[in-house]
């Protein structure tokens, strides 16, 4: 026979069977942004690792002083990393940009081929630093604009002072094919840029061909069922090899609730352990039983959940929901699976998702993400903290570090850095829930204690070729303060995990309700509304019988013209039940006469805050309410006065709600 007809017999025989047999050469850089369909691809990289102010002395200055936020003092400013080559910059983090300018030099050159100030460095408007690969929210300030050199790259901010900052690298083999950026690129790099600009502006969109090889051809399978109590449902199933290219299932809502009893389970091939084994809210990114996360790869849009992660496979797949709820109705779905034909390669890694939670965390000892042997790369991480009481969240001020092969090779500044973001509890920062394509946060309830992000990963993933411990503190410092904190990490794997892939009993994974909840109005309550006119209000700190002590102070002057002279705050509440109304306030001889109102009604007695001197008052029961979960408008009028009073005056501490229920 012809050797060339046979050739093609071969090619022929090998597609139809779907097997993707050849691979292209590494694709690096700017391509990688955009290129998903290699992101199972083991990772050719010799070292990841990051630059960062973190504290090396293991306590919290991790960039306030700026005594850790460069590795290099020179004459007219400060290097903040000197990295040797080949190798890529795939990420620049901070919170704290200014007018400085900031430097790259490559390969050893005095000229900078890079000069811009710091801040516009991430604003959009500086080529290569374009949006949305570049941007900014939730407090921090980053750009995943890849800055490749050959020999080397030095960064120097001219600044006497810098602050919090990372900075992710990679290096490659001496032969891998990597050149210098270049101030005028070239025609193929523009393209990739577009491509990759283009794909972070369709973040909640289907991007299901951007997952696999071009030229694939996908098939979709849908799914209506009815998934009872105790039941198990099969979303997809087949004993082709391929990929999976995309997983969507509607309604978000059917997935919702605290108790984490609804689980996804993926299986590959003849593993009889469960590649995903995982609450299935939380593998699209719920927090707290609630859709929390839009972004390039995971997220919800609307009313669907989705994932456009790849995921190859040798021989069969099967993807299941499982129902662990005892009673109730019967859940109905809708699931779509995007299926693809082209087996998975020698190069490629299996997908693996693995939940963790840790209720409470083990003082002395980080919160672990994910810990493993073999090769492979961490591709995405997600994370529901809470803290042990209402009000507080200090404990995300623990920073994230992984080790690689056995070296601590990133250590973090925090643990909102981690997802891009910064100075959480601090008003139009991280304060809220919002998306973007790679980070963002999935909220932030200071009186609930909660907050948590997530980050995903693609030309800063973390690549191992023996082992990886991905990890988070969860205090300050020392991992002193015990908390909740669960999690879900995404990562592809040449071999079987080495993790535990079991799950815990769904009793173990419910979201536990704090039952008293402390609201701060000095702070971040928001004022639903307060006296139409004759009042005003402040906001002021003053030593109390030795003590500091901060408070709402509210001061009005005689009647409103709808009656007593009223504020009303917004508390967030966790849950529907009965709750005990509670105040802290001062006491003082210009204080008012204090009652709770609901819906015009009086609820509880009259609370007298008149005191011949200043003082602080123990904890004072007002009433008791039902609420709805959500947003509650807590009304207190100042009702009268105590004959011996100068004012009418209410200087608010903390509100209380306790839980009867």
């Amino acid at each position: 026979m012809n050797r060339w007809l046979l050739a093609i017999l071969l090619l022929v025989g090998n597609l139809t069977a779907g097997r993707l047999e050849a691979e292209d050469p590494w694709v690096l850089g700017m391509e990688e942004l955009h290129r998903l369909d290699v992101l199972p691809r083991l990772k050719p990289s010799v070292y990841v690792g990051s630059v960062s102010s973190y504290d090396r002395t293991g306590g919290n200055d991790d960039g306030f002083s700026g005594k850790y936020s460069f590795v290099a003092r020179e004459d007219d400013g400060l290097v903040i990393a000197d990295l040797k080559g080949p190798g890529i910059i795939y990420r620049i983090w901070t919170p704290t940009p200014t007018d400085d300018l900031v430097e790259f030099c490559f390969d050893g050159e005095t000229k900078p081929r890079i000069r811009v100030k710091f801040r516009d460095l991430f604003m959009g408007n500086e080529p290569p630093f374009v949006s949305p690969l570049v941007g900014y929210g939730a407090g921090g300030f980053y750009s995943y604009v890849p800055l490749s050199f050959r020999k080397s790259c030095k960064v120097l901010v001219r600044a006497e002072r810098v602050q919090f900052y990372q900075i992710n690298y990679a290096r490659y083999p001496d032969n891998a094919s990597i050149s210098t950026w270049q101030a005028s690129p070239l025609d193929e790099y523009r393209q990739h840029q577009e491509k990759a600009a283009s794909l972070f502006a369709s973040t909640g969109s289907d991007i299901s061909d951007r997952v696999v090889p071009a030229g694939s051809a996908c098939t979709t399978s849908r799914t209506s069922l009815s998934l009872e109590p105790g039941a198990t449902a099969t979303l997809f199933e087949t004993s082709d090899p391929g990929r999976i290219a995309g997983l969507r299932i509607a309604p978000a809502a059917a997935l919702e609730g605290k108790n984490r009893d609804l689980l996804l389970r993926i299986q590959w091939d003849d593993d009889r352990q469960p590649a995903v084994l995982c609450p299935a809210g939380d593998f699209f990114g719920y927090a707290w039983g609630r859709p929390a996360m839009k972004s390039l790869l995971v997220g919800t849009a609307g009313e669907v959940n989705y994932c456009y992660y790849p995921m190859p496979f040798d021989k069969s797949a099967k993807i299941e929901l499982i129902s662990e709820r005892s009673d109730g109705p019967a859940v109905e779905i809708r699931a779509e699976v995007i299926f693809a034909p082209v087996a998975r390669s020698a190069g490629e890694g299996k997908f693996y998702a693995v939940w963790r939670r840790e209720n409470p965390t083990t003082k002395g000892t980080p919160f672990t993400f994910v810990e493993t042997k073999g090769k492979g790369h961490v591709v995405g991480c997600i994370l529901q903290a809470q803290g042990p009481v209402s009000g507080q969240t200090g404990f995300f001020e623990g920073d994230d570090e992984t080790t690689i092969d056995g070296q601590s090779t990133i250590h973090g500044t925090g643990s909102e850095d981690l997802f891009n973001g910064g100075w959480y509890d601090v008003p139009g920062r991280w304060e809220k829930r919002l998306s973007f394509p790679l980070s963002g946060c999935l909220g932030y309830q200071k009186h609930l204690g909660r907050t948590g992000g997530y980050r995903l990963m693609l030309g800063d993933a973390y690549a191992f070729r023996q082992s990886i411990r991905h990890t988070i503190e969860h205090a300050p410092t020392n991992n002193s303060m015990q908390t909740d904190y669960s999690a879900v990490t995404y990562l592809y794997l040449q071999g079987s995990p080495t993790f535990d892939r079991s799950i815990p009993d769904v009793d173990a994974r419910n979201v536990v309700d704090f039952k008293r909840i402390v609201f701060t109005p000095s702070w971040a309550v928001p004022i639903h509304a307060f006296t139409f006119r004759g009042a005003t209000l402040s906001k002021k700190h003053e030593q109390i019988q030795g003590r500091r002590v901060a408070f709402l102070s509210m001061k009005a002057q005689g009647q409103d013209m709808f009656g007593p002279p009223f504020i009303s705050l917004t508390c967030d509440i966790p849950a529907a039940g009965k709750y005990t109304v509670s105040i802290e306030a001062v006491q003082g001889p210009e204080q008012a006469q204090v009652q709770l109102f609901q819906n015009e009604a009086p609820v509880g007695d009259v609370v007298d805050l008149y005191a011949p001197t200043r003082s602080r008052s123990k904890l004072i029961a007002l009433g008791t309410l039902s609420l709805d979960e959500g947003p509650a408008n807590l009304m207190f009028k100042l009702v009268g006065k105590n004959d011996q009073s100068g004012g009418l005056g209410f200087d608010l501490i903390t509100i209380q709600c306790d839980s009867i229920q």
